[in-house]
């Protein structure tokens, strides 16, 4: 890379997960805030089926039109592989139709992939091994972050309160003690999805096989959590661009007003208008915000984080707070909260996109 030349960015997206539409208004967004005068970009597509493709999409094609999700097919470009080659960190893009390969040097990858296949180490892992700098969490971080399971362990270590909570493998049930434990209601979700997909809450426990069933078809594995009464707030962290600790910004408070009886994936997405109300910043005592922010950033460095994330809590009436999960690539559509947050707080959206991209390249300088 030299300074005569953009930046050169393969943003990635789509992917495998039950998160695909998601991650494609998250890149829509983020290619319409890439300076073309600072970064090239090189717009990479992941079917559903898991084939890389370099597509020819503008910003303007990954939106929801009238309850239509948009989605990353064969069809989408005119390439069908993309292979990253260790052993010179660049990117080799295969025009399967022609036969024509073009070796392109990628300085940096962002990897804007939500859930299994993409936030949970996978991808972060085939970067890794082919020396390409990327945004985000590590391996470790990602995989960590992914499992809800692992998160609440961690973060229980460095005495970030969560709620009660029972983990459920393949083959186990839900004791009568643990029924006891946890009390109703209680959610039940796949350990290791986003988005909200796959969670039920159920007030009787004759509901729960059914409630097992659905979050069994994204993840094997699965939590049931006590319901905390109280106010979702979430907040977001950026790596320091100066090599000291993390930032957090102002929380923000999501309100599902009508229809919903909870901030599922039709409130985030579909049913928006009018179903939800958020305060930018939240309206919490200051000294609330100010753990928030703490117990933010505390948890960013338990899971060992890096670039961004976004972490979301229970703030109860007795103003107690309880860790809910962490995003270690939140959603960065128009309506996504990690942006948002960040813009409340001085950071607009395009200088956000660039700055990730910059923490990404100064990592592996720093790295070797």
């Amino acid at each position: 890379m030299t300074s005569q030349r953009p930046v050169r960015v393969a943003v990635v997206f789509g992917g495998r997960s039950t998160e695909h539409a998601i991650s494609c208004i998250s890149a829509g967004s983020i290619l319409q805030a890439l300076d073309p005068a600072e970064f090239e970009v090189l717009p990479i597509g992941i079917t559903r089926e898991g084939h890389w493709v370099l597509t020819s999409s503008t910003a303007e094609t990954f939106a929801i039109e009238r309850g239509r999700l948009p989605e990353i097919t064969e069809q989408s470009g005119s390439a069908a592989l993309v292979i990253p080659d260790p052993t010179v960190g660049s990117v080799e893009v295969v025009n399967a139709t022609e036969g024509v390969r073009i070796l392109s040097d990628i300085d940096v990858v962002f990897p804007v992939l939500h859930g299994a296949f993409g936030e949970d180490g996978t991808i972060q892992g085939l970067l890794e091994m082919a020396g390409l700098p990327y945004v985000g969490a590590g391996v470790f971080a990602s995989a960590a972050g992914m499992d809800k399971e692992f998160t609440k362990k961690l973060a229980a270590v460095e005495g970030i309160p969560t709620g009660p909570y029972v983990v459920l493998r393949a083959g186990q049930e839900l004791s009568e003690a643990d029924k006891q434990r946890l009390g109703l209601p209680v959610f039940v979700k796949p350990s290791r999805a986003g988005s909200s997909f796959g969670i039920t809450k159920i007030s009787d426990w004759a509901d729960l096989a059914e409630a097992m069933a659905v979050a069994r078809r994204i993840d094997g594995k699965v939590l049931i959590e006590a319901a905390i009464v109280g106010r979702e707030i979430e907040c977001g962290v950026l790596e320091s661009d100066s090599g000291g600790p993390a930032l957090a910004s102002l929380p923000a408070e999501i309100r599902v007003v009508r229809d919903h009886e909870f901030y599922d994936f039709e409130a985030k997405y579909l049913d928006a208008e009018g179903v939800c109300e958020f305060d930018l910043p939240a309206d919490l005592p200051s000294e609330v915000i100010e753990r928030v922010r703490d117990y933010a950033v505390r948890t960013f460095e338990a899971l060992d984080c890096s670039g961004l994330a976004r972490v979301d809590f229970f703030v109860t009436p007795e103003l107690d707070i309880y860790l809910n999960e962490i995003n270690t690539m939140p959603g960065f559509t128009p309506n996504s909260m990690f942006p948002r947050m960040w813009a409340v707080t001085g950071v607009e959206y395009p200088q956000l996109v660039s700055r990730l991209i910059r923490l990404a390249l100064k990592r592996r300088s720093r790295n070797g």
